[in-house]
């Protein structure tokens, strides 16, 4: 009776013990989670699944292996594969990259998420843009020939409208430059400190 008592005992003390590590799990993985997806924009939280994982990287290569080096290629492949993925909204929070692909539909964020990620797996500096209930994407590359671009802090970004079906680098800004609430490095789950912003 006393080895059956003392058994209990040292498991009850294990279980609270390995209970307590598994909360502790829990509240570190959730705070990452927060630091790292979800931004204050105002009064509203933006949450973000951008990825760089083995499925985002092998997309990326797939959709560019034709284009040589060609960043104006590069960048409009991985456009147009995006924007040939129906637009549908989606009520949930935004999805990820295998995910949207998988489920062939998404919305401006599931879609943003994607064309972010796979920009980002090819080096690419690029950024979210926020404007009322839309986002799109902006990216960093050389001269476009007389397309116009947003010029953040006087570095030239050109619009990647994920939602337009055949979009091309450069898409029109649709919005007044008042209106775009915030620009977001979402791999550093950032806003861009902005003292300088221009569409010419």
């Amino acid at each position: 009776m006393l080895i059956n008592h003392r058994f209990l005992k040292y498991l009850s003390f294990l279980l609270s013990i390995l209970f307590i590590i598994y909360l502790f799990y829990i509240v570190v993985t959730s705070f990452f989670i927060v630091k790292n997806q979800f931004i204050d924009i105002g009064d509203e939280t933006y949450v973000n699944q951008v990825r760089s994982d083995e499925y985002t990287k092998n997309l990326a290569s797939h959709l560019t292996q034709n284009c040589a080096n060609d960043k104006t290629c590069e960048v409009q492949s991985m456009l147009d594969f995006v924007t040939a993925i129906p637009y549908k909204i989606n009520d949930s929070v935004a999805r990820n990259s295998k995910q949207v692909v998988s489920q062939n539909f998404g919305d401006c964020d599931d879609k943003s998420n994607l064309l972010i990620s796979l920009l980002k797996i090819k080096g690419y500096e690029a950024y979210f843009v926020l404007v009322p209930e839309h986002i799109f994407v902006i990216v960093n590359m050389q001269n476009q020939g007389n397309k116009k671009a947003l010029y953040v802090n006087d570095k030239r970004f050109y619009i990647l409208e994920s939602t337009a079906n055949g979009s091309k680098i450069g898409f029109p800004l649709r919005y007044k430059l008042e209106e775009i609430k915030a620009i977001i490095d979402p791999f550093s789950n950032k806003k861009l400190v902005i003292n300088k912003l221009e569409y010419k």
